[in-house]
């Protein structure tokens, strides 16, 4: 830059200065004053509307009340944490496609304009005689214009090129088993939101009707203490337990109002939309337990996902491996081009060369051996990882498994709870109706069915979530193979369905396996 300054500032060279030297100039003084420049508020708000506008773009408007399945489905199409899953898996095939391109030989072809103010010349001097012995002459125009196409091959970057492709290969399944637990997750998910809003539906006009009926009574009781129409401790145990109830009704409206929206966010739907629920029926027997605890372990280390992961990265450390024994090796390069240069001095002014070179970077040779050791310790390392995951997904299964057992029993004997709290109700309304039972009582006893109620919905989709659990313990997916996204809503919901259908009157787990 130093020599551009003196050269311009050269009063003799003024007149001849350059438009290209002068423009070189401004973009190297330019390049000094770039300076960071924040996105201001009206780009920053157009970002926002834009991601608003596009955040539930193209999605199938809500028709009918969804039922579990449907919600599965919304889920499984629209919801944009398995959609981000679901592009980066695209991402690494596309890596894959594109690795292979570096397994071919490079075919470059380039292009120049070389120019200046005088021409090129020289002179000889003898080293004899140190006398000039030839005048200055030049071989070269001013301005001149070459090109060339070269065609070359690498023996060592195709064997690594080949490496790097198999290791892509294996990132690519990666991303595919990163996928399957995402989708897995966020039907789990889905399933247990689902359950608590079905359950937020049946309650929550029983739960406001009760609290309106708490706040009446209340309110009366204070009245008669006020007017000292009771006996002060009465009165005020009463409304100390009309508060309790008061407050475990404003619990459970808070546990289960929220579980509608959880419900939403997980299909993709914003907190507007509006939507009602398939109820279905509470009577479902409690399903059975298929399987065998050893015979879903031994499926489990085969199928998981995160056992399934750490597999594949042992084998790109394998690759590494190779890799590392790739470099130790010279490289071989051969070459054939195609050349032309405009220069009218040349006797010819187009030409084919070819040849071959072989380079050999002789520190990779001292290299190896830590290069290895790190690979080795890189192994050890996945090695530990997949013996630490054994023995996560063998407690795992054993925990779904008892889960499961135990959730059973308790969905059998709240079940029975709620049979006989029904029939409580029954005689404790009549006999409010006889002005045998007081309101006092009716409103506590109200207040127990409700509860009753809502453990009945929880113990069962508890008793359901477990069910599906044993299936992700095991490393089966919650969703069949045949289902890319791109299907129609009703046609992933009706493949659902069937599957857990198919499912549930299996005997054994091999049948299962055998269907998957």
């Amino acid at each position: 830059m130093n020599f551009i300054a003196k050269y311009l500032c050269t009063q003799e060279q003024q007149s001849m200065r350059s438009p290209i030297l002068s423009a070189l100039l401004v973009l190297s003084l330019g390049g000094c004053t770039v300076i960071p420049q924040p996105l201001d508020n009206d780009e920053l708000s157009k970002q926002a509307q834009d991601r608003l506008s596009r955040v539930t773009m193209d999605q199938e408007p809500i028709a009918k009340p969804i039922n579990l399945y449907d919600a599965m489905a919304r889920a499984l199409k629209y919801n944009l944490d398995y959609k981000v899953e679901l592009m980066e898996e695209a991402l690494r095939m596309k890596e894959v496609d594109l690795s292979h391109f570096d397994l071919l030989p490079q075919l470059v072809a380039t292009g120049g304009y070389t120019g200046r103010d005088k021409y090129a010349g020289a002179s000889s001097r003898s080293l004899l005689t140190n006398t000039e012995s030839l005048e200055p002459s030049t071989s070269s125009e001013r301005d001149g214009i070459n090109a060339d196409l070269s065609l070359s091959w690498d023996v060592l970057d195709f064997g690594l090129s080949y490496v790097r492709s198999k290791q892509k290969a294996d990132q690519a399944l990666i991303a595919l088993e990163n996928r399957r637990n995402v989708a897995n997750r966020i039907i789990e998910d889905v399933r247990t939101a689902f359950w608590r809003a079905v359950s937020a539906e049946r309650m929550l006009t029983k739960l406001n009707g009760l609290e309106q009926n708490v706040e009446d009574n209340l309110a009366g009781s204070r009245e008669l203490e006020k007017r000292r129409a009771t006996a002060p401790l009465k009165a005020l145990t009463y409304q100390r337990e009309l508060i309790g109830i008061k407050r475990e009704i404003q619990r459970l409206q808070r546990e289960l109002m929220i579980a509608k929206r959880q419900l939403a966010a997980l299909m993709n739907l914003t907190p507007n939309d509006k939507f009602s629920l398939v109820i279905p029926d509470r009577s479902s027997p409690v399903l059975k337990q298929p399987y065998k605890v050893d015979d879903m372990v031994t499926f489990a280390l085969v199928n998981r996902s995160e056992l399934r992961e750490v597999s594949y990265r042992l084998r790109i450390n394998e690759n590494e491996l190779d890799a590392a024994l790739l470099s130790v090796f010279p490289s071989f390069r051969m070459f054939l081009g195609a050349n032309y240069n405009s220069n009218d001095f040349l006797f010819n002014d187009n030409w084919v060369n070819w040849g071959a070179q072989a380079s050999w970077n002789v520190m990779n040779v001292f290299r190896y051996p830590t290069h290895k050791k790190a690979i080795k310790a890189q192994d050890d390392l996945l090695d530990t990882r997949a013996l630490a995951l054994t023995m996560a997904v063998m407690t795992q299964v054993h925990v779904a498994h008892a889960r499961y057992n135990h959730l059973s029993k308790t969905f059998a004997t709240v079940q029975e709870e709620n049979s006989i709290q029904v029939r409580i109700m029954e005689q404790i309304r009549s006999g409010f109706k006889a002005d045998t039972v007081s309101q006092q009582t009716l409103i506590r006893e109200e207040m127990k069915s409700l509860i009753t109620e809502v453990k009945y919905d929880i113990a069962f989709a508890d008793m359901q979530n477990a069910y599906a659990n044993l299936f992700a313990a095991v490393g089966i997916d919650d969703f069949g193979p045949d289902i890319t996204g791109a299907e129609s809503l009703t046609q992933i919901s009706s493949s659902l369905e069937n599957l857990w259908a198919s499912r549930t009157n299996q005997s054994r787990l091999s049948e299962v396996i055998s269907k998957e």
